[in-house]
């Protein structure tokens, strides 16, 4: 295979060219993988209702996310170690996106550090993932400095308080044992320890949301819900927007797919936050049925690290142009010219 088609392509490319054991911190779910099989089984299980004979000669995919004006809605999510894929790590990523005009989510344990990757992004929009850490000095520093850098929100992880059970990458040999780097080079070994060990991130609870918004400015975003009542509490505690996310099958097995609860959480937060949506999507037919069902936008992970092991940020490019086309046919077939006309009724 030369060039890839789709995103599932994207896998098989990018097992060529990685290391077994990276590929495996990569691709791996938790324990065994039926989460992360059935994020993407969930969509498949959906059928979609087109309407017929309008005007649908011109489209537009642009939405809006906490006020910014963004040409897709479909952005890239946080996750972690870039470099594995590629030497530029993040730097490409974010390069590749911000050409794109999708919005670019830097995860706390990336390779590369955020003002690097944020002089990468240049004017595009980027925000924040945080993993607050033991060390509440850490994590100040960490959300100040993303406020200077121009990160326009601050997405906090709450779904893992312990690592989930990552078989695949123990039975193929992988530990994160990197030297510190990133976003930690400048603390010490001790605190990217940390990072690696999952320590210290059971200490975050709904009281401790006040504190993170007194930090800094930045619209706080919770990444990891998946129940209606966690989402209620979510905007009661502040909360600009809601993540449905089970981490792409990689903390709690057998927690539902993300799709399956998201009209529910759309139902509990009732307009008062954006909800975003990440897990399987791998076709912009993922797309218009997520956001069908309620999501503002969703966000795409592995395939955007196999993206980059493939090509880099061209790479990186290129599966978010092959999803944008998805997008525009599926709406073209569908009968809407712009996001905001996709209904529950196109879905069944």
């Amino acid at each position: 295979m030369t060039a890839p088609l789709n995103l599932r392509d994207l896998e098989a490319l990018a097992r060529e060219r990685m290391q077994p054991g990276p590929f495996a911190f990569y691709f791996g779910g938790a324990a065994d993988e039926v989460t992360l099989r059935e994020n993407e089984a969930a969509f498949e299980c959906r059928r979609l209702r087109p309407r017929v004979l309008l005007d649908v000669a011109r489209r537009r995919q642009s939405v809006e996310l906490l006020g910014t004006r963004v040409r897709l809605p479909v952005g890239v999510a946080p996750t972690g170690q870039h470099g594995f894929a590629h030497a530029d790590a993040e730097v490409a990523t974010a390069r590749a996106a911000a050409q794109a005009g999708a919005l670019f989510c830097l995860a706390t344990g990336s390779t590369r550090p955020m003002e690097e990757v944020a002089e990468a992004s240049g004017d595009a929009p980027r925000w924040f993932q945080l993993y607050t850490q033991s060390n509440r000095g850490i994590t100040e520093d960490l959300v100040r400095r993303a406020a200077a850098a121009g990160f326009g929100a601050l997405v906090v992880t709450v779904d893992l308080p312990v690592g989930g059970r990552r078989e695949r990458a123990d039975r193929a040999g992988f530990q994160l044992t990197s030297p510190r780097t990133g976003n930690f080079a400048r603390y010490g070994d001790e605190q990217f320890a940390e990072l690696t060990q999952r320590s210290g991130y059971g200490m975050l609870t709904w009281d401790d949301l006040a504190w993170l918004r007194g930090i800094a400015p930045l619209p706080l975003v919770l990444k990891g819900i998946l129940t209606a009542d966690d989402a209620r509490l979510a905007v009661e505690h502040g909360a600009a927007a809601v993540w449905v996310s089970n981490h792409g099958g990689r903390q709690l097995d057998r927690s539902p797919a993300s799709i399956d609860v998201l009209e529910e959480i759309v139902e509990a937060v009732d307009g008062r936050a954006e909800v975003y949506l990440d897990g399987g999507v791998r076709r912009g037919v993922d797309v218009v049925t997520a956001l069908a069902l309620g999501a503002r936008a969703v966000f795409i992970g592995r395939p955007a690290l196999y993206a980059l092991a493939w090509n880099g940020a061209d790479g990186v490019a290129a599966m978010l142009l092959m999803l944008a086309l998805e997008v525009d046919n599926a709406m073209a077939l569908l009968g809407v010219t712009s996001l905001d006309k996709l209904t529950r009724a196109h879905v069944m």
